[in-house]
Formats: C-alpha cells, structure tokens, sequence
C-alpha cells in the first residue's frame, strides 16, 4: 500500500501569524491546495506548526513549500513528544531546508509511529524571523 495524504484528519497549530490576520494568513492555507495562499508567521523566532492525530499514524515523509527569502534555515527539525510525557518535544530528525521556492521533502531514515508532530524554525532566511509556507503534507500510513 502506498503513501497517503494524513494532514486531513489532523488539527494544526502555528506559533504565530502576521499581524494575527488569521483570515488571509493562517494555518489552513496550508493545506487547500492553492498557490495563491499561505501561511505567514509574525517576526521573530523560533516559529513551529505543530499537528495532531486522534489516533496514531506512522509517518515516511514531509512536504513543504515556501516562499524563497521566508525559509526555515539549515537547523529546521522535526520533533516528536519527549518520552514519557511531561509536554516537551525532542529532535526526531533535522531537516536542513534550502532557501527556495520550490517544494523539499524530508524522507525519514525510518517510519515513525506517532499522534503528533512538530516543525521547528530556530532560525530563518529571513532577518526578521518570519516564515511563509505555502504548503505542507505529512505522508505516511493511518494505523
């Protein structure tokens, strides 16, 4: 069995939105499919989105697109709840982005089983911290 889209059934958080103008730059432009539309942090760092399942996934991929000059820069990572709880995230694997428009994809070294996840931007291309992604996808396998 192939691949599939999990973003669907997934509740999203950000850090932050530009301006807090949550109708023309919030979370879910991220996933309906337009080019037109994004998601724009406010300045500052570090920014995250952070989704959740109500059931566990295992996770193989993540695809994202940003707008060139607004990237999360090489110390991008990907994490996943600590261990044993307690609310804090751990590095699960780093993500070294590249400051272009195009899509990148992160292919784990291994599937994760997991109910949630976050992006983390310590860092951006852009000198004030912002980041505008016009897409993201989490691929994987529904358990």
């Amino acid at each position: 069995m192939s691949d599939i889209s999990l973003v669907g059934e997934s509740q999203c958080r950000v850090s932050s939105v530009l301006g807090r103008n949550t109708r023309e730059l919030g979370k879910h432009h991220l996933f309906d499919g337009s080019a037109e539309t994004c998601w724009n942090s406010d300045q500052g760092t570090p920014q995250w989105v952070a989704l959740r399942w109500p059931s566990p996934v295992q996770v193989t991929a993540i695809v994202a697109q940003f707008q060139g000059g607004f990237c999360g820069a090489a110390d991008t990572v990907l994490e996943v709840p600590q261990e044993g709880g307690g609310g804090g995230w751990q590095t699960a694997v780093p993500w070294p982005l590249e400051d272009v428009g195009t899509p990148q994809t992160l292919h784990l070294p291994h599937p994760l089983t997991l109910t949630s996840l976050r992006l983390t931007f310590p860092s951006s291309t852009d000198f004030y911290g912002r980041i505008i992604m016009y897409k993201l996808d989490v691929l994987g396998k529904k358990l």
